[in-house]
């Protein structure tokens, strides 16, 4: 049995950042959850599939293969074979995937392909239900958040980054929307694991955070 990290967290609470850096100090394996629930947000974006029928959501799944694959050392990830990493960060696919992460069937059919690809490696894994569904026997599970204005602000430098152009206003009201929908949902909603650590990163640095995480993991594995 590897040493599984859980992270979770609400939209833009810098999980992916915080989950590659870790995962690389401890030469563990990152997994990008919350991508590949994007690039399925994108395969029915793309298809004009109405993300209010979730019977019809349920439908075009079949249709759709998620996958990841490690290149240069930066994962990827494969929507029917094509790497999508550069079109999952859109606000449009963000919120397709709040969307249909929402539905059973979506879920089921990620939660067991991101246990499979867990299995016995060591692996720091970020999302919104890893701590309380997909890695519930996670020796080290976090919740990181931070001001929806915090991270409002991140997102829109990311956004920024891509080329893309901005409001922090419009980003502060789609996380907060966001941040409902997940935490509502019926389908394993967003909330902390009773035995996860809570970390508010709103004035924390990167570098901050990490090695916070890592004393928690040489906590952990001392014990």
């Amino acid at each position: 049995m590897g040493f599984q990290i859980a992270i979770d967290g609400p939209a833009g609470a810098g999980k992916s950042t915080i989950a590659r850096i870790v995962a690389k100090k401890l030469g563990f394996v990152y997994i990008d959850t919350g991508a590949m629930y994007r690039a399925l947000g994108l395969f029915f974006a793309d298809r004009h599939v109405p993300l209010d029928d979730e019977k019809t959501v349920e439908s075009f799944l079949p249709e759709a293969d998620v996958s990841l694959e490690m290149s240069g050392g930066v994962q990827h990830v494969l929507l029917n074979g094509v790497d999508v990493n550069n079109r999952i960060r859109t606000e449009e696919a963000g919120m397709a995937a709040s969307k249909v992460s929402t539905y059973r069937a979506v879920r089921k059919k990620l939660v067991e392909c991101q246990q499979e690809i867990a299995g016995n490696l060591d692996v720091v894994m970020d999302g919104r239900d890893i701590g309380t569904v997909v890695l519930k026997n996670a020796p080290l599970k976090i919740f990181l958040t931070a001001s929806p204005r915090v991270r409002a602000m991140r997102r829109m430098l990311d956004l920024q980054e891509l080329g893309q152009k901005a409001d922090p206003d419009e980003i502060e009201r789609d996380i907060r929307a966001r941040d409902r929908q997940d935490m509502n949902r019926t389908e394993s909603p967003l909330r902390q694991a009773e035995d996860a650590v809570l970390l508010d990163s709103s004035d924390l640095s990167v570098e901050e955070v990490t090695e916070r995480i890592l004393e928690l993991v040489r906590e952990r594995r001392s014990e």
